[in-house]
């Protein structure tokens, strides 16, 4: 990559609006048979190929042409060519285009191996010239639904030798003993629901919970709900989001039979019955395909029967292995029903291993349902306000599917135990034994103190948790006090306060906030907060430059604040802050040690001053799928953007106020998939001040430098950004990222057993008020790890930067670690 790539790339973006003036929208949606958008699917003009798009993955493309008369090609994998004529006039033109599956007779010329003909992929080829009839997906219906997920945990060392530490351990009570007898069923977990799925195509859902029974800890079971993932391999691509990191390929599918290799390994006979023949299938790319495994098509009918695949073990977020099993009952010879599942998964942390297997049974299909009384739309399930309160005796009537011996003795063993956790004179003992003051609790862990009558628990820290060692104006003592309570309706409040002296200065410095949440399925809630602190004047910026002297001021605050969701996916948060800021007193001391290293200089000195601040942010996600919990609602995402809006008032006079500005934001940020080519993001940002009638540094807005080896946020930050800016005008800022999960570096051999992928992504940062231009493009190789029961993932980049302000191309060198957040099953960035 060359200097003159870089500014031959700025001024390309430069210039690009005025060239787009001259063009004018073509846009449409590209469907199928079944008027299903198809996914990156490709638009270009007959004899100029460079004019071309993609759909995105509803299947709607948008390109720009000069006025004129054009052949547009519309082109995707396992469709016919499509050409079309089209003359552009100076407005928009809306174009919608129907592509029709390929003929699998021309399939049937692609075999990579000449010297004999492939039975298994002929068959293959047969179900997949049906599969849009014989796939129930295609009508609509509604199905009773059981489920029931276990998982098993072991650890190294036998259940003998557990038992014996046990029976030979000394207790303070008899109590404390049937609390440990109680840990160790923790060796199993279980979850039932029972739920009704409503189902209409191409993909609206309405699941509604009957029943929904959870023995132990749920964390590691996967498939609890059928309204998060959907394992229909008759599509052409699966989107797991949940589960693989990669949309999955079908092997049943027009693209997939490019993708696989088809052996058939076993012709199986039957009386009365057509032959069944047992198809292998495998990945043709590991770098593309995810999936191996097995097949069941019976002969003549060329009915799907039954299907054993299992993912890569390189594609999946938290196992270590997944396989999925299932089963289909012919109606007919018109359709393949699935009457059930199993999925079969695990994960192991150093001498820790869980084996998990989710068993779905599905019954009483109506394929002509009455849905009178459904709404279908973004929430997508609902949970009865009955459904937790189900007992044994109604899982021993509705079962669908026998237990085992070892989940009998596990659900008697646990509803016994359980049981005699409902007596009060239990749970008293329980309590006692959590609310004793020990030497450790004392030293170390923190005193804490419940009360489950009244479902209130405090907490005073440790003597080590008074500490502060690092700080503002050096070490820090003092205690903190926590507060939190819960009532029947899962409202509650929480309340934290800090108060502490430096050890340098003896100053008293302390914060305390309290929040109430009131309405917890629209997470509404009420905070306040009350501060007399040390502040920084830039809370976000390099960490060479936030722990500098020269950021350092003191300021009493109060803030009320209050969030709410007006209506799905349309969230308003409102803040009212007044501020007393301060300089640091002349005489404060500080730990100067590395004071030549960092060049520091002195705290700022200035007038101090009041200030009234107002803030307003409102975010939208269009349709939003969610959830219905009895008490909460349970976010599943949307494919569609982020947007935003946030506007600060400086108010003047009240409280004497000394400021007096106004700023406003616009935003929009979004994560979605590529096909099989990973994983995008990007987050595009403007703003300006409308008002700078009095504005203090403390409330500029700020562009951060960045870290000199860390790679930061590449979605709010730029990495070799070398001067912290403030601005006032209008800016553009601009941030993108792509993960390629594999898909680039798996083609190489052997590499996709280092479980190494790759990632790419740039930057653009336009502020015109300091005519400044800066740009910068990264690759890198990323890897995620096991590390204390979570997934840790370390990056390694290299960074490409230039702009106005850099004399020539500068290279860097980054490295980052991130956590995966195991409840959104996504990392940061």
């Amino acid at each position: 990559m060359s200097k003159f790539l870089l500014r031959y790339c700025s001024i390309f973006l430069l210039l690009l609006p005025s060239f787009v003036w001259s063009q004018y929208e073509v846009k449409g949606r590209i469907t199928d048979e079944s008027n299903i958008g198809i996914p990156y699917a490709e638009v270009f003009v007959k004899n100029k190929p460079e004019l071309r798009t993609r759909s995105d993955i509803n299947g709607n493309y948008l390109m720009r042409l000069e006025v004129g008369e054009y052949y547009l090609v519309f082109s995707a994998v396992g469709f016919e060519d499509r050409e079309y004529y089209l003359g552009v006039k100076e407005k928009q033109t809306l174009l919608d285009m129907q592509l029709f599956s390929s003929k699998v007779e021309e399939f049937e010329s692609v075999d990579y191996r000449t010297k004999r003909r492939n039975v298994g992929r002929d068959i293959v080829l047969r179900t997949v010239k049906i599969k849009d009839e014989i796939d129930f997906n295609k009508y609509a219906y509604s199905t009773q639904v059981y489920i029931r997920a276990t998982k098993e945990k072991k650890v190294e060392g036998t259940k003998k030798q557990e038992k014996e530490k046990i029976e030979n351990a000394h207790f303070d009570s008899v109590e404390e003993l049937k609390r440990k007898k109680l840990s160790q069923l923790q060796d199993m977990d279980m979850v039932e629901v029972e739920l009704t799925r409503n189902y209409v195509p191409p993909a609206s859902i309405k699941e509604v919970r009957n029943a929904y029974t959870k023995r132990g800890n749920d964390q590691y079971l996967y498939f609890t709900t059928t309204a998060a993932a959907n394992f229909n391999f008759f599509q052409n691509i699966l989107y797991l989001n949940d589960l693989s990191k990669n949309p999955i390929q079908s092997p049943i599918s027009n693209a997939g039979i490019l993708s696989y290799k088809y052996q058939l390994v076993e012709k199986i006979e039957r009386k009365d019955q057509p032959s069944l023949n047992k198809i292998k299938i495998t990945p043709r790319n590991v770098a593309t395909s995810t999936l191996d495994g097995y097949i069941w098509i019976a002969d003549s009918s060329w009915m799907v029967e039954k299907l054993e695949f299992t993912i890569s073990k390189g594609n999946l977020f938290i196992y270590d292995y997944f396989t999925i099993q299932q089963e289909f009952r012919t109606v007919g010879d018109t359709m393949s029903v699935l009457t059930g599942q199993i999925m079969k998964y695990g994960v192991s942390f150093n001498k820790e291993k869980y084996d998990g297997i989710t068993n779905v049974s599905y019954t009483n299909y109506n394929f002509s349902p009455n849905f009178k009384g459904i709404k279908f739309g973004n929430e997508v399930a609902v949970t009865t306000t009955d459904a937790y309160d189900k007992d044994t005796s109604y899982w021993s009537q509705n079962r669908l599917i026998p237990l085992t011996l070892e989940e009998q003795k596990y659900i008697k063993q646990r509803d016994s135990i359980e049981n005699m956790f409902l007596k009060q004179n239990y749970l008293d003992s329980i309590d006692s034994v959590f609310n004793k003051v020990t030497f450790w609790k004392v030293v170390w862990f923190g005193i804490d103190h419940r009360n489950r009558a009244k479902k209130t628990q405090w907490t005073i820290s440790s003597i080590a948790g008074t500490m502060r060692p690092l700080y503002i104006a050096g070490p820090r003592i003092g205690p903190d006090f926590s507060f939190y309570k819960k009532w029947n309706n899962e409202r509650s409040i929480d309340y934290f306060i800090r108060t502490d002296v430096g050890v340098l200065n003896g100053d008293v410095k302390g914060w305390t906030t309290i929040q109430y949440l009131y309405d917890p399925f629209r997470q509404s809630n009420l905070w306040m907060n009350v501060s007399h602190n040390y502040d920084l004047i830039r809370s976000y910026d390099a960490l060479t430059q936030v722990f500098l002297r020269d950021n350092f001021i003191v300021s009493t605050s109060g803030t009320l604040g209050h969030t709410f969701e007006a209506f799905n996916g349309f969230v308003v948060e409102t803040e009212l802050t007044y501020i007393y800021r301060s300089p640091l007193p002349a005489n404060t001391k500080f730990i100067r040690w590395f004071d030549k290293a960092l060049n520091n200089v002195e705290p700022p000195v200035f007038t101090p001053f009041n200030s009234f601040i107002g803030n307003l942010m409102i975010r939208y996600t269009p349709f939003q799928k969610y959830m219905r919990e009895p008490k909460r609602k349970v976010i599943l995402g949307s494919k569609w953007p982020t947007i935003y809006m946030s506007y600060e008032k400086g108010i003047p006079k009240i409280f004497d106020s000394d400021v007096n500005h106004d700023y406003i934001q616009f935003g929009m940020s979004q994560a979605f998939n590529i096909g099989t080519w990973g994983t995008s993001q990007y987050h595009i940002t403007t703003g300006k001040f409308l008002n700078t009638k009095k504005l203090h540094p403390e409330d500029f807005k700020f562009f951060r430098r960045g870290d000199p080896i860390l790679f930061s946020n590449p979605l709010y930050s730029y990495q070799d950004l070398d001067s912290t800016l403030p601005t006032m005008n209008w800016y553009l800022e601009t941030h993108y990222i792509h993960h390629f999960n594999g898909a680039l570096i798996n083609k190489i051999p052997f590499m996709k057993k280092t479980r190494i992928s790759t990632v790419a992504g740039g930057g653009f940062l336009w502020v015109p008020e300091h005519d400044w231009i800066h740009y910068e493009l990264y690759v890198g190789l990323e890897r995620i790890f096991k590390f204390a029961k979570r997934r840790l993932r370390i990056g390694a980049y290299c960074v490409f930067s230039e702009g106005n302000h850099i004399s020539k191309l500068k290279t860097s060198f980054k490295i980052s670690f991130a956590i995966l957040d195991e409840r959104s099953m996504k990392f940061t960035f």
